[in-house]
């Protein structure tokens, strides 16, 4: 295919430069470099491109010198007068095919500029690539631009013939000012400006080696200089560690017997055309390659020398007035210069201002505030890790008094020296701040060993000597540790401080560990007394019915019906997640009347039936022995006919009972005077005495299910069952045995002559419909057979 006749121009320009297939140049690669990390890419390129292949003049990153034309990015650059970008070469139909995305080096981001010759024929790019997609806008690309621009520059300079080599050409001089106003003044990247200044600089003269640097100035009034940018020499281990320096914290020069020094003591230009017979050379570093001639050009700001430029190594020399020449490029180094300087006095005005409002200015600890923010970090790396974070929050035992008798001055010095204590008893990374007055703040991580609070306090116990006065205070310490204690920084705060008031409260000079136990029953208790209005207005309330087992006539004798919650995020709750944070509030009896209702419905619903079974129901505590039961209890049962009323069980727990003997005798007589029965729950564990139990007007009584389940394999539980029996047929009451889960306990139970039992075993608590088919299919036989089998 013939050529387009201004791609056959291109080529032939690009012939005429004599550019192509030549060694590497320092000018060239500088720029590369400074292309690569300034954008921070794995490559940056400076290529050219001919008739059927890509070449690589300058490269950083990859090995390869070239690559055929057709799979080029930078052929689609050079057909471009803006930068050419690609943000995710997989995702462009353009590319996500080409070798060099699908394989090594795996391309992914490319942006290229293109790079033109001295006619304006684009003969390539300066690009940067990497193996990650990134996003970029154009006008992020000014760098690259400028980088490009000295590029041509360069090619410029390279091609031009004639003239005084020792004039330094107005537009380039203009150009090269203009870049660097550009990128210093829209740039924060200082040391990427010096470099591209002295990359301008080392263009304009051509020279090989160079530095920019500032003058400051030792206390005794000696001069010195910080390089801010020099030319990369890093040729050897020795030069490569120099180099890294300099970017890194910059290189300073206290010499001032050499021609560098000779720069600083005269401030005026410095010349030296036969460097090796110079008496003023030396300084260099070792590995640094041989100079031939050199100047140093000053740079002021008012009457004040502020910098140095120095060059090296040009073709025929120097001359002094080479500084006339770059004289407006030199002040705008100034400027820069003077530029850094502003900025780092309002760095570190600002690190001031940061002081003080990070640090409490009489200990120099953290505050509030940058404890929240050192706090938040903790508690992201402890999630990281999977460790913990404990929270101590201290208050000073008797510094008020120290304080009030010594004065402020002595209270300052104390409270210093607690400071300086606590910090020297935590690690290096565990945190310790003042909030404020005698109240501080340790945050340690992943304690494993609780004696470290107790090494806390021991430091603040230690006698203060300060003056004359020998000074003794203690402390009192409240400790939470995340993630066992889930919340945020503020609560956790909270929490620690509550602890320490309950330190202060046991006699203080202790710490107490927040009771974590406590703080969620509270918090759920909250969260269900929220609920549990719209949980009764919803019908989420529900009752489940758990059969009881009549061993003598070998039926079901009945049923205790069991409170749940279907709640709508949480699903079936039982009576444990939520009846005893009602205790004491109006839905205790909300909710109890509610149940006592339902198995009302349900006794008259089995009688209609033609069913004889007994319906038990539990009491809340509070409600039974509030003063609307009695009323509640009687309205209630107005709906039940006498003669039925008897199945309706009362099951108040033996504890209740025990709680105000002459009030809950008086309502279980209430209770059996309005033909309901009562049945004692729990029993055995609560301890009621013999004559108490003798008056009790209970009609049963139910052994709590902690002794019928060790009775097979703890004699004393087994003891403690058949005693509760035979003092039941003593006073004529019928018993129950709940809680059994084995036929070898039910087996048990009917040799001690148990009346009826509930449990696992038969049947869990189970909804109305389930349980009525339940109790309709039952058969003693399959009860016993298993028993009898086991």
């Amino acid at each position: 295919m013939p050529l387009d006749p201004m791609e056959k121009r291109r080529l032939t320009a690009l012939e005429k430069l004599g550019i192509l297939d030549t060694p590497p140049e320092e000018r060239f690669d500088r720029l590369v470099r400074i292309a690569r990390q300034f954008y921070g890419v794995k490559t940056a390129l400076f290529t050219i491109l001919d008739d059927k292949r890509q070449w690589f003049k300058s490269k950083d990153g990859i090995d390869a010198r070239e690559t055929p034309r057709s799979v080029a990015f930078c052929d689609h650059a050079i057909r471009q007068d803006k930068a050419f970008i690609v943000e995710d070469a997989t995702q462009d139909p353009r590319f996500k095919s080409n070798p060099f995305v699908t394989g090594q080096p795996h391309v992914r981001f490319y942006a290229g500029i293109p790079v033109r010759e001295p006619s304006g024929f684009k003969l390539g790019t300066l690009c940067i690539i990497d193996d990650k997609p990134r996003q970029i806008q154009e006008v992020d690309l000014d760098v690259l631009r400028t980088l490009a621009s000295l590029i041509e520059d360069e090619l410029e300079y390279a091609y031009l013939t004639g003239g005084d080599a020792g004039d330094v050409a107005v537009s380039h001089l203009s150009r090269a000012i203009q870049r660097a106003q550009n990128v210093f003044l829209t740039n924060d990247n200082e040391r990427a400006a010096f470099e591209l200044m002295l990359a301008d600089l080392l263009a304009l003269t051509g020279s090989q080696f160079g530095f920019i640097g500032e003058v400051l100035y030792h206390d005794d009034g000696k001069p010195y200089l910080k390089v801010g940018a020099i030319t990369n020499i890093a040729w050897s281990p020795e030069t490569q560690a120099l180099f890294q320096q300099v970017e890194r914290r910059g290189m300073l020069f206290e010499r001032l017997d050499n021609l560098l020094g000779a720069g600083l003591v005269s401030g005026g230009v410095v010349l030296a055309n036969n460097y090796a017979n110079d008496s003023r050379r030396g300084g260099l570093p070792p590995g640094h390659p041989p100079i031939t001639s050199y100047i140093g050009l000053p740079v002021y700001s008012g009457g004040n020398l502020i910098g140095l430029v120095g060059l090296a190594n040009r073709v025929g020399g120097y001359k002094e007035s080479l500084a006339d020449d770059l004289a407006p490029l030199l002040q705008t180094v100034g400027t820069l210069i003077e530029r850094k300087r502003l900025y780092q006095e309002k760095r570190e005005h600002q690190l001031s201002l940061e002081q003080a409002a990070n640090f409490d200015a009489l200990t120099g600890l953290p505050n509030r505030r940058r404890l929240t923010e050192l706090f938040e970090q903790e508690l992201f790396e402890a999630k990281q890790r999977n460790g913990t974070v404990a929270v101590c929050f201290i208050d000073l035992d008797g510094f008020k008094e120290i304080n009030d008798e010594h004065g402020h001055s002595v209270g300052d010095a104390v409270l210093r020296s607690i400071a300086e204590r606590l910090k020297n008893t935590v690690r290096g990374h565990d945190v310790i701040a003042r909030l404020g007055g005698d109240e501080f703040v340790a945050i340690l991580r992943d304690v494993d060993d609780e004696r470290v609070y107790s090494r806390i306090l021991e430091a603040i116990r230690q006698p203060i000597s300060y003056r004359h006065f020998v000074l003794h205070l203690s402390g009192s310490m409240g400790v939470t540790v995340y993630p066992d204690d889930d919340a945020d920084t503020d609560l956790l705060l909270r929490h620690a401080d509550q602890a320490m008031y309950a330190a202060k409260e046991s006699g203080k000079n202790a710490y107490k560990i927040f009771d974590l136990q406590s703080h969620f029953t509270r918090k759920e208790r909250v969260r269900v007394l929220e609920q549990i209005g719209q949980a009764i207005s919803r019908d989420e309330l529900e009752l489940y019915y758990q059969p009881k087992i009549d061993y003598k006539h070998q039926t079901i004798e009945g049923f205790e019906a069991l409170i749940r919650w279907n709640h709508p995020d949480d699903g079936l709750l039982g009576p444990g997640h939520f009846l005893e944070h009602l205790e004491y509030t109006e839905y205790a009896r909300t909710v109890g009347n509610l149940v006592i209702n339902e198995a009302i419905d349900k006794l008259l619903l089995f009688n209609s039936q033609g069913l004889v079974y007994s319906l038990s129901v539990n009491l809340s505590p509070s409600h039974f022995l509030g003063k609307t039961f009695p009323a509640d209890l009687a309205q209630a049962v107005e709906r039940l006919p006498r003669g039925l009323r008897h199945r309706l069980i009362l099951e108040l727990l033996e504890t209740t009972a025990m709680d105000d003997a002459s009030l809950v005798i008086d309502t279980l007589r209430r209770c059996r005077d309005l033909g309901v029965e009562v049945s004692l729950d729990d029993f055995g564990t609560g301890y009621s005495s013999l004559d108490y139990f003798r008056k009790l007007p209970a009609h049963e009584i139910k052994i709590d299910r902690s002794f019928v389940n060790d009775m097979l394999d703890d004699p004393e539980s087994e003891m403690v069952v058949t005693a509760i029996l035979g003092l039941a047929r003593s006073f004529g009451r019928r018993v129950v045995a709940e809680g059994i889960e084995n036929a070898e306990t039910h087996a048990r139970l009917i040799e001690l002559g148990c009346d009826l039992g509930q449990g696992f075993y038969y049947a869990k608590p189970m909804p109305y419909q389930q349980a009525y088919e339940w109790a309709a299919n039952f058969h003693w036989q399959t009860v016993a057979v298993t028993a009898v089998d086991s």
